[in-house]
């Protein structure tokens, strides 16, 4: 058993609500809290990585970003559910689409992460792990989007260690994005199989939702600005979802 504090979180396991949001960007995490969360008050800022606890809609709910990466989620999720009791991590975060039919600011929930990360490897696990959500999470998840009109998409995901890949001279045949988009992932992002494989191993919850921040395929991006205020209803997804995972 984890003791607290930890390394990275300097809090008691009273200090996190039962359900924490995880966005990359301590700075998202702190617009959250105070745009969303009634009395939010501090509870973690080692080494910058604020974390939050208040109320939304009456039902308590805990932020607190995750830094940029498996390697860092994976501190963070760990820490979380092994010394403070914390049952459900929601990561919510941007994403590149590799599918035509999906556009930007479209929220992506990743039923599935893939992943061409060796972080399952601390396993010892004699074959390929298939890490995945939580079905109860993922429900409400989409009951929320879908009360609030949003246009989502569910399935698989991609988990990457590379946000830039080097890939002049590579064969179209052997391109990584063009491979992995035949096999129907959905987007690319670089967190969501680290959390999954974390929840499997400790019998916890997890359930990634992003917002759609650049069309690969089509060469589409939103701006520094957009990023600021176009994820707003992913936002408001994952907090009704925090209150549904509480009745």
């Amino acid at each position: 058993m984890m003791n607290y504090p930890t390394p990275h979180i300097k809090a008691t396991p009273a200090d996190f609500a039962q359900t924490v949001l995880m966005p990359g960007d301590p700075l998202r995490a702190k617009y959250i809290a105070e745009h969303f969360l009634k009395d939010p008050v501090l509870v973690n800022n080692v080494r910058g990585v604020q974390g939050y606890t208040g109320s939304y809609k009456d039902v308590r709910v805990s932020v607190m970003a995750s830094g940029m990466g498996m390697p860092s989620i994976g501190i963070y999720s760990r820490e979380l559910y092994e010394a403070y009791g914390v049952r459900n991590i929601m990561r919510i975060g941007s994403a590149g689409a590799i599918q035509p039919h999906i556009n930007l600011k479209d929220i992506v929930m990743a039923m599935g992460a893939s992943m061409d990360s060796n972080y399952q490897a601390q396993f010892h696990l004699m074959g390929t792990f298939a890490p995945i959500c939580s079905y109860e999470m993922l429900h409400a998840a989409t009951q929320s989007a879908e009360e609030l009109g949003a246009v989502y998409h569910v399935g698989n995901i991609l988990s990457s260690d590379f946000f830039y890949d080097d890939d002049e001279g590579v064969p179209e045949a052997l391109n990584p994005k063009k491979n992995w988009q035949k096999m129907g992932i959905m987007a690319i992002e670089m967190e969501s199989a680290a959390l999954y494989l974390n929840a499997a191993r400790l019998k916890k919850n997890a359930l990634c939702i992003c917002t759609v921040s650049d069309q690969l395929v089509r060469h589409e991006y939103l701006s520094a600005d957009e990023r600021q205020t176009g994820f707003e209803q992913m936002m408001q997804v994952a907090l009704e979802t925090a209150v549904k995972l509480e009745k």
